[in-house]
């Protein structure tokens, strides 16, 4: 059956999708497919991503995390498999952690509260939440046409299909809304799917953030840490 058909999403002459047909081989993969991988095709690859700036769980070359990798080599114990292409930032202060237990809402505005949130939801296996809310807000600063209907395209293919593998949970209503917006994109495209995976984050996959090992370690290391110094 047709990726247009079956969605009920069908192009204007200003916008051309291609039939989905499933996942795609990685010489044809989209860049945006390729840059934000999902769980399970990052799994088990072996390969090490491009370091960023806060990494107690994206990378292991920070200068500032290499007393919690030395910790964990000398206890045996095995890190999560690190995330590709994590945000950009600095490392996050005691106090600037801990206010991410006062809200959701400052956890998502502070790129290295991102960054953990989204190892957590990997564990959880529902990573695409997180990539999804990023990609939509990525889109919201293009002003090029061609390039946001691009990146409308790749956005709807990566997680609004039915076909993809990285498909976020939405409803019917939400994805009716998209499929006539998608006859002409624009940045605000999937503003009513963004909402609803917010929502979703913050009432299903957040409560359990807080009480996750993940997050308790790093204050719990960073406040041995102040300490010492």
């Amino acid at each position: 059956m047709c990726f247009g058909k079956r969605n009920g999403y069908r192009p204007s002459g200003h916008f051309h999708a291609k039939i989905y047909t499933g996942p795609v081989s990685a010489d044809r993969e989209s860049p945006m497919a390729r840059s934000e991988t999902s769980p399970s095709r990052t799994q088990g690859s072996g390969q090490r991503p491009n370091a960023c700036c806060f990494c107690w769980c994206c990378c292991c070359s920070c200068s500032w995390n290499e007393d919690e990798n030395r910790t964990r080599k000398k206890s045996g114990e095995t890190k999560l498999e690190t995330i590709s292409n994590c945000e950009a930032c600095t490392k996050p202060s005691v106090e600037e952690m801990k206010l991410w237990a006062q809200s959701f809402d400052k956890l998502m505005k502070n790129p290295a509260g991102r960054n953990v949130f989204r190892e957590f939801l990997r564990t959880e296996y529902s990573e695409e939440n997180m990539l999804f809310w990023l990609a939509c807000e990525d889109l919201k600063k293009e002003l090029n046409k061609s390039a946001i209907e691009e990146k409308a395209r790749m956005i709807y293919e990566d997680y609004i299909s039915i076909l993809s593998p990285k498909e976020v949970s939405l409803d019917s209503r939400v994805r009716e809304v998209i499929n006539r917006r998608m006859q002409e994109p624009s940045p605000h495209t999937f503003e009513d799917a963004q909402l609803q995976i917010y929502t979703l984050m913050h009432r299903d996959s957040y409560p359990r953030f807080l009480n996750s090992s993940i997050y308790r370690s790093l204050v719990q290391g960073g406040s041995r840490s102040s300490s010492e110094s």
